[in-house]
């Protein structure tokens, strides 16, 4: 685990979009909506680095690949269709079929890998759960996707509909954070991540003091006001 890692997972997942918003102006907080988490510790963080997966229609001229056995130890497995296949608004996708299974993770878990999102559905929910390991979708599904769709390539950029037709772009190598509020993603590439990280510890000491504020009666609005001071230097910086 790198030193970033490290200091990464102690944060949650509000903790991040913080940051983001705050730092970055990122209206978003880099959260990716509408995921359900279905499995995994009850509490904690998942921390990895993106290992992207394209799945596009059966019908897709490229070949299928197996991305299952490439997996690499430390990173988030992030599965993602093809956008006609994508819906904005619920159930999100086009596709019914379940593009992951039981099976999947216990391979991911042998590879060491700290969890998984898909922008689909997925499927053996009891078996998922008796592994313990941190699986999120958008919902469940019954049926393999064998004759919807196929994994077609790996490590490349994901695009994500969500509300509004935005776009949200995961790229291999992005960090992926998520807990029992949701997933959220560091762009690696324009964030900063030195100061991303000293951004959150400042904000978590002083949301730390508004408590205690708050406990000893004084406004909640004020005792932001004076604590959350110290953090406008550092968006200036």
């Amino acid at each position: 685990m790198s030193s970033y890692e490290s200091k990464l997972s102690k944060f949650s997942a509000c903790d991040v979009s913080d940051g983001l918003l705050n730092l970055y102006n990122d209206a978003s907080g880099g959260f990716l909506p509408n995921l359900h988490k279905w499995s995994g510790p009850e509490n904690g963080v998942v921390l990895g680095r993106a290992y992207t997966v394209l799945f596009a229609p059966v019908d897709d001229p490229r070949p299928e690949i197996n991305y299952i056995d490439a997996v690499e130890a430390g990173s988030v497995i992030v599965i993602a269709l093809t956008i006609p296949l994508q819906l904005e608004t619920a159930p999100y996708s086009r596709v019914s079929q379940a593009m992951y299974g039981g099976l999947m993770s216990r391979r991911a878990q042998y590879l060491k890998s700290k969890g998984t999102v898909v922008f689909g559905r997925i499927r053996d929910v009891d078996e998922q759960r008796e592994l313990n390991y941190p699986v999120y979708s958008y919902g469940l599904g019954t049926c393999a996707s064998r004759l919807a769709v196929k994994p077609v390539e790996v490590q490349v950029p994901l695009q994500v509909l969500v509300c509004e037709s935005k776009i949200q772009n995961i790229h291999p190598g992005d960090y992926i954070l998520g807990d029992n509020n949701g997933v959220v993603r560091i762009p690696t590439t324009s964030v900063d991540m030195s100061k991303l990280i000293c951004y959150i510890q400042k904000s978590i000491e002083a949301d730390k003091l508004v408590v205690q504020d708050v406990a000893a009666g004084k406004q909640l609005k004020s005792s932001q006001r004076e604590r959350r001071a110290v953090l406008k230097q550092l968006c200036k910086d």
